[in-house]
C-alpha cells in the first residue's frame, strides 16, 4: 500500500516527504487538525474481488500519457511535468530560473553613486579651488546671515543674497533682492538694455540709454535760447558706479563701439591688477547693445535679473565670492 498526505484544498496524493502540495503549492503538516493535513494509507482491494480493482487502477494510471518529468532547479529532485511546485521542496516550477537558484541575487547600487548633485566651488584668491558646497536639496539660500552657504565675514552680502534652485537636472540662481546682486560670467555676447550692469575687474559699469538730441535746446518762459556747446550725437552711454553708490565718471561716445581694458581702449583702468589690457567692448545696433567679453584672464560678469540657468563650468560673483558651478 501507498502512504503519503492528502492536500486539504485540493486532495492530492503528495509524497510523504513534501512539504507542499505538488498540485495547488498549500503547505502541507502531518498534524491532526482538520484544517491541517493527514497521512492517509491507500484503500486495498475489495475481499473477493482478487484485486480487481487496485489491477484496474494500475492499468488506468499504465494506460494514460507520462507527463515529461522535470528537474526541480532547486534542489534538483524529478517533478512530474504538469505539477506547479516541486513536491520534495516546494519551489515554484514555472519561476523564471535565475529567481530559482539562491546564489544568484541581484546587485543593488548605492543611490548617491548614481544620483550625483551640483556643486558650488569657492575660488580661492590665488585662483585655487576652495570649500565645495553640494546642493542637496531644491533651494539653497545664500547670504551674510540665512541659508546654507553662509559667509559671516563678507560685508558686501545681503543678509539673504541670493538663491540657488535645483529641479528636473536644471540648477538655476535668483538674486533675493540684495543691495549688490548677483552677477555671471558670459560666455557669449549679451544683449543688454539701459540700467543693466557688468563687472570687468574691479569696475562696476551701467549702461544709459544716450541723452535726447533736443533736449535743453528749448528756449526759457521768455523766449531766450541757453547758449553752449552743440551737442554730438551719442550712440554709448556708460556710467562708472562707485563703492556707495556713487556715480563717478561718464562715458559717451558717437562711434557705434567702446572698448575697455587696462590700456589701448576707449575707457582705460590702468591700476586696476584684474583687468586685461583689451578686457571686453560694447557695440550698438538699431535698438540693441551688445556686450562681449574679448578673451580676458577674469571674465565679465553680468548682473542677473531673473532667474537665470546654470551650467558646467559656469561662475558667479556675489558680493567678494567667486563661485565656480560643478554639475556632473
Amino acid at each position: 500500500m501507498d502512504v503519503g498526505l492528502v492536500c486539504d484544498s485540493c486532495d492530492f496524493f503528495n509524497a510523504m516527504t513534501a512539504v507542499t502540495c505538488a498540485s495547488c503549492g498549500t503547505s502541507l503538516s502531518l498534524g491532526a487538525t482538520k484544517s491541517q493535513q493527514r497521512p492517509v494509507t491507500a484503500a486495498p482491494a475489495p475481499m473477493g474481488s482478487g484485486g480487481s480493482g487496485a489491477m484496474a487502477a494500475s492499468a488506468a494510471l499504465a494506460a494514460a500519457p507520462a507527463a515529461a518529468v522535470r528537474k526541480c532547479g532547486n534542489c534538483g529532485a524529478d517533478v512530474a511535468g504538469d505539477f506547479k511546485f516541486c513536491g520534495a521542496c516546494g519551489t515554484r516550477m514555472d519561476a523564471p530560473a535565475a529567481a530559482a537558484h539562491h546564489g544568484e541575487r541581484k546587485t543593488q547600487f548605492f543611490s548617491a553613486m548614481q544620483a550625483p548633485r551640483p556643486k558650488l566651488i569657492l575660488i580661492k584668491g590665488d585662483g585655487l579651488d576652495g570649500s565645495t558646497y553640494v546642493l542637496g536639496g531644491t533651494e539653497h539660500i545664500a547670504g551674510r546671515v540665512e541659508g546654507e552657504l553662509l559667509f559671516p565675514d563678507d560685508p558686501l552680502l545681503s543678509p539673504r543674497h541670493a538663491n540657488f534652485l535645483y529641479g528636473d537636472g536644471k540648477l538655476v540662481v535668483t538674486d533675493e533682492g540684495s543691495v549688490n546682486g548677483v552677477f555671471m560670467r558670459i560666455r557669449a555676447p549679451m544683449a543688454l538694455k539701459p540700467g543693466d550692469r557688468f563687472l570687468v575687474g574691479e569696475q562696476l559699469m551701467q549702461v544709459e540709454a544716450p541723452p535726447d538730441e533736443d533736449a535743453g535746446v528749448q528756449p526759457d518762459a521768455e523766449g531766450t535760447h541757453y547758449f553752449a556747446s552743440p551737442r554730438t550725437p551719442v550712440k554709448l552711454r556708460l556710467v562708472q558706479i562707485l563703492r556707495g553708490g556713487e556715480r563717478g565718471r561718464i562715458y559717451s561716445t558717437p562711434s557705434d563701439t567702446l572698448t575697455l581694458g587696462r590700456e589701448g581702449n576707449d575707457i582705460n583702468f590702468p591700476d586696476d591688477p584684474f583687468i586685461s589690457g583689451r578686457h571686453a567692448s560694447l557695440k550698438a545696433g538699431i535698438g540693441t547693445i551688445t556686450l562681449t567679453d574679448n578673451g580676458s584672464k577674469n571674465g565679465t560678469f553680468l548682473r542677473v535679473t531673473k532667474e537665470t540657468p546654470l551650467d558646467h563650468g559656469d561662475y558667479v560673483f556675489m558680493g567678494q565670492q567667486l563661485l565656480r558651478v560643478e554639475i556632473t
